[in-house]
């Protein structure tokens, strides 16, 4: 089996790219690098295949992925502070990608198709834990911060509507808040662990969190995820989707005070109102990845000393 990975220079598509080599798989990534880094491939650069490009090139998707079996679809533009500041390319890349990558497989007869979707789809849901089976919202149609989650519901459409027929095994996931070592800096743990930084330098005794704490989240660890997403690749059902994710709530103003204990810190936490659009709540129903075998391995606490050390270790 050879496997085109779109985004495999990112944070979730790199901890894919090493799982598959590890197993000795036949991997070729494609990106442009313009949130991927190759530096997270460096040490097994020589046992992939890599091509730089831009998901939104229907020619070159179409050129690079000829010869391959499966197509994992990862290629998008995360981060909440770049829903807000840059939509049109989110929306961009999310639309064009996800058509890109169908027409693809199907002119290379590609029958095994995955796509990476994302619990921005839910935005906030009515049930907690919540199921793969409730409704996707887009509560506000002008908040710029609903690119990323309206770009996912639409690929989720386009995968299951555009060749109905066309794929042996189609399947959709949606991950849950991974963090992890290398995530970037747009994300919540490592924005916390930045301003936390910012503040001691500046010896101010405190510092400011997005929101009013009360937030809750659940978070997945990326080596969990990772296994998690090479079980449901293997052992997921055609026409499926799956949550990855974790059951485990935390408090945003918890989570803080963890970073605060691992960095033997005592800053004060000043909070603020919650942004616009803000979800309040998300916690994945996760008992269908489960039941195909997965098991968690790693606890908060011992995840987020790997990044905190990451972060402090790679400032730059």
């Amino acid at each position: 089996m050879k496997y085109f990975i779109t985004g495999g220079a990112g944070f979730l598509g790199a901890s894919l790219v090493k799982k598959l080599v590890s197993e000795k798989r036949n991997v070729t990534v494609f990106d442009n690098c313009s949130r991927g880094n190759l530096k997270r491939l460096e040490d097994i650069q020589h046992k992939i295949k890599f091509i730089d490009g831009d998901i939104r090139s229907e020619e070159k998707v179409i050129q690079a992925s000829a010869g391959h079996n499966v197509f994992i679809h990862l290629a998008a533009i995360n981060g909440t502070e770049l829903f807000y500041k840059k939509p049109q390319e989110v929306l961009d890349v999310s639309v064009r990608g996800i058509l890109n990558s169908i027409e693809a497989s199907k002119k290379n007869n590609i029958k095994f198709f995955i796509l990476a979707s994302s619990s921005e789809v839910y935005q906030t849901p009515k049930t907690i834990p919540t199921r793969e089976d409730v409704e996707l919202i887009i509560p506000d149609i002008f908040n710029p911060r609903y690119s990323y989650g309206g770009g996912k519901i639409i690929s989720e459409l386009i995968c299951l509507n555009y060749y109905k027929d066309f794929f042996e095994k189609m399947i959709i996931f949606r991950p849950h808040n991974v963090y992890g070592p290398d995530m970037g800096w747009e994300h919540v743990i490592p924005q916390i662990i930045n301003n936390i930084k910012e503040s001691k330098k500046s010896n101010k005794g405190y510092f400011r969190i997005k929101g009013n704490g009360k937030q809750k989240r659940a978070f997945i660890f990326i080596d969990d995820f990772t296994e998690a997403l090479t079980t449901l690749m293997f052992k997921g059902m055609h026409r499926n989707i799956y949550h990855i994710g974790n059951s485990e709530e935390i408090t945003i103003i918890e989570l803080v005070k963890e970073i605060l204990k691992i960095m033997q810190l005592d800053l004060k936490i000043q909070t603020m109102e919650n942004p616009k659009g803000e979800t309040t709540r998300r916690c994945p129903e996760t008992s269908k990845i489960t039941e195909l075998g997965y098991k968690k391995r790693t606890e908060l606490k011992d995840g987020l000393i790997k990044v905190v050390n990451w972060y402090l270790k790679n400032e730059k």
